[in-house]
């Protein structure tokens, strides 16, 4: 706890589309991996806090889910999370992809956010990727469909312009004491980082082959004499041919997956870490009101 005379603590949402670039953001703005990156949409299902510090200020920035139009209850329950985070944080970023520009889903999210009253900040990712004209007439048109409190350009991918939104957030945030350790960058136990950086190797090694709705778990964790770290987890999945795809011919793919989560997981945690991946399939486990407990999800009930 610090002295709340001197010091600056307060929450940033950030909220957008699927794939707009969120994840990226909020792991740049930390300057540490807290949230899973993929190319597969929809990655993040829960509010992932990530915390940065601006001399005596620390900023708690919430990537949420991305906001779209949702069919399944799992979906239902993603969106349902990301307005959430939105409503209760300090200041809202709303990120767009700069390339993509306004598409139908960006044009809903707009019309949805039209009658906020709360201000949003504007923040273009991608203008590495986008010509000048280009994003200028874009800011443009985003400023005269919304009254935007500030537009910052960047590129989450190269941090250009990152440390300007990490600075004027931090200007925004109220009196108050720190909400968590100077040295802490995200609010996650290390059990759901851990199957979070697994699930975001599946994500990578299977992107056009597995379904959308595959979850890992942390079975558990145990701390070795040496100092080793042992981690057991099963993915979740929800036919047996999906298994099977997991797996690979004669287990290779699940071996790559496990290599590759192991050496993000080591260097999280700063020690060498012993990974033993299970793939089990559980039918319509995304009906399950446990499973969205673990992911730190409401069940919606209808």
């Amino acid at each position: 706890m610090t002295d709340q005379a001197t010091t600056q603590c307060g929450y940033v949402a950030l909220i957008g589309v699927p794939n707009a670039g969120k994840s990226t953001l909020v792991n740049a703005l930390v300057g540490a991996k807290v949230s899973i990156v993929s190319r597969k949409v929809q990655t993040t299902r829960a509010l992932v806090r990530g915390i940065a510090m601006v001399d005596q200020t620390q900023i708690i920035f919430v990537d949420t889910p991305g906001i779209f139009s949702p069919k399944r209850r799992l979906e239902r329950a993603m969106v349902t999370s990301a307005w959430g985070g939105a409503g209760e944080a300090d200041a809202v970023g709303l990120v767009i992809d700069a390339r993509k520009g306004i598409d139908a889903d960006v044009e809903t999210l707009l019309q949805s956010l039209s009658e906020w009253k709360k201000p949003i900040h504007l923040i273009l990712n991608k203008v590495d990727l986008v010509d000048p004209p280009h994003l200028l007439k874009l800011a443009e048109m985003l400023n005269q469909r919304i009254a935007f409190k500030e537009t910052f350009m960047v590129s989450a991918t190269t941090e250009s312009g990152v440390d300007r939104v990490r600075k004027h957030f931090a200007s925004l945030m109220p009196a108050s004491p720190w909400l968590y350790p100077e040295d802490q960058v995200s609010d996650a136990p290390m059990r759901m980082l851990a199957a979070e950086i697994t699930r975001e190797k599946m994500f990578e090694r299977l992107h056009d082959e597995l379904p959308y709705r595959s979850t890992v778990e942390t079975d558990q964790w145990q701390t070795r004499k040496d100092g080793s770290v042992r981690i057991e987890q099963t993915i979740f999945v929800e036919r047996e041919s999906q298994r099977m795809i997991v797996l690979g011919k004669a287990g290779q793919t699940i071996k790559a997956i496990g290599a590759a989560s192991r050496k993000d997981i080591a260097e999280e945690i700063e020690t060498p870490v012993h990974l033993f991946l299970h793939v089990k399939v559980r039918e319509n486990w995304s009906d399950d009101p446990a499973r969205y407990r673990e992911m730190g999800l409401d069940f919606p009930r209808e």
